[in-house]
């Protein structure tokens, strides 16, 4: 099978490939460790081994749980935020059968929504996966609390029990003692995992498989990945490049990027790796400003920014060489809207052309564009995704000098609700 391919000639009218390979020269000890495991980050690097993190007899615990989830329920209810739910999400929206329908949870406090969410959930059969690592967040473990009193109202807390599945770190945490009590189905949120690093671990992989979707394919991807990147030269690793070409645009001036798409079913992907960027990068005054577009559509309104605007932005493509659907435009009798010129063409050839056109529009304007050329939009190729940016992720903030994996800014506006909330 082939993998994703790196493109970054689109960047070699702004920066040098010299400069590139001097980045990873002048880091060529670090590097050597993080492809090897080695060093001070050992104890949150449970994600590298995907054998480890997802082991055979977790993997048929989850595909058992999730055929009775697929068989029984009519709505799956997934509670957590941030990276307890966007991976999965990635996925089930980009691939999932919509059976049972899947609904989102826990990752806000308006009421409006938690309303709705009720209402949708009445007089269904649900089961429940609450994700959380450690169960301090407020907003899935508060959403958990109205939830679990309405399952155990509607069918007991015996059966309630059978229907709720605690994914959380099994040390004894809080999560793992109301289980127990409770008769929940217990999946480890291991503990050497950071959320935004966990889809490919139990957090993700049981509701991607309760969407329909083939997690054995996934993982595949990601092995596949993660021998290239443990294997090739410095100087032709795909991660390796990836995260130095980030550092050197930072260092010219490029302090925002934008990760690209022509096909809109990559939505939620963007905002797994919005995060997955932001949080690791964005401490101690540094960082690149991670963001995302779907184009064309948003060629119809930031694409004037980017076009003419602050030269501080570059590009990522994610361009699906395979975009797995036709439409062909049909033919009329006679000219009237103007689109004759186009008639008997595919949209497949109308979106091709328009992420040809813009790619070359943008890279003449001054944007460095980077390509990852993607075979095709499948379980294997996902996993392959997953996999090369958490690992390119790691080396690019490793660079740039700070922990990737840790996040206290997000303890701020946590620290200030606690100090109302909890006064004494």
């Amino acid at each position: 099978m082939r993998t994703i391919a790196l493109d970054y000639s689109g960047i070699l009218r702004n920066i040098n490939e010299k400069d590139i390979y001097e980045m990873i020269d002048s880091n060529r000890d670090m590097l050597s460790c993080i492809l090897h495991c080695e060093g001070k980050d050992s104890d949150v690097l449970g994600w590298v081994d995907i054998d480890i993190c997802a082991n055979e007899l977790l993997i048929r615990e989850i595909e058992q749980k999730a055929a009775e989830i697929r068989e029984k329920a009519d709505v799956f209810l997934l509670i957590g935020v941030g990276g307890s739910n966007q991976g999965a999400r990635a996925v089930i929206e980009s691939m999932g059968d919509g059976k049972p329908e899947i609904i989102y949870a826990g990752n806000n406090l308006s009421p409006d929504y938690l309303n709705r969410v009720m209402n949708k959930i009445k007089g269904k059969s649900i089961y429940v996966n609450v994700i959380a690592k450690n169960f301090a967040t407020l907003e899935p473990g508060i959403v958990f609390r109205v939830v679990r009193n309405y399952m155990e109202e509607v069918y007991g807390v015996e059966e309630a029990g059978k229907r709720i599945i605690a994914t959380g770190s099994l040390n004894n945490s809080s999560l793992e003692i109301l289980g127990k009590q409770k008769g929940y189905t217990l999946l480890p949120f291991p503990l050497d995992v950071g959320g935004r690093y966990s889809v490919l671990t139990a957090v993700g992989l049981l509701p991607i498989a309760v969407g329909g979707t083939d997690i054995r394919e996934i993982l595949a991807g990601a092995k596949d990945m993660k021998k290239t990147i443990q294997s090739a030269a410095l100087h032709e690793n795909p991660a390796v490049l990836y995260g130095a070409i980030r550092n050197v645009l930072l260092e010219k001036g490029y302090h925002i990027e934008i990760l690209a798409y022509f096909e809109p079913l990559l939505y939620y992907f963007s905002k797994w790796w919005v995060q997955l960027f932001g949080e690791s990068e964005g401490k101690d005054g540094k960082g690149i400003f991670p963001t995302a577009c779907s184009f064309s559509e948003d060629l119809h309104s930031l694409g004037q920014y980017i076009q003419d605007g602050q030269k501080i932005i570059f590009e990522t493509f994610l361009h699906l060489e395979d975009q797995g659907a036709a439409y062909t435009i049909p033919s009329g009798k006679e000219d009237v809207d103007g689109f004759a010129y186009i008639e008997g063409k595919d949209f497949t050839y109308l979106n091709e052309v328009a992420y040809e056109a813009t790619v070359k529009a943008h890279s003449e304007g001054g944007i460095p564009c980077i390509v990852l050329n993607i075979p095709k939009l499948t379980p294997y190729y996902m996993g392959q995704l997953f996999y090369f940016f958490k690992y390119a992720c790691y080396i690019s903030g490793s660079i740039l000098g700070i922990n990737p994996f840790d996040q206290p800014g997000v303890e701020a506006y946590k620290n200030n609700m606690f100090k109302v909330l909890k006064p004494f």
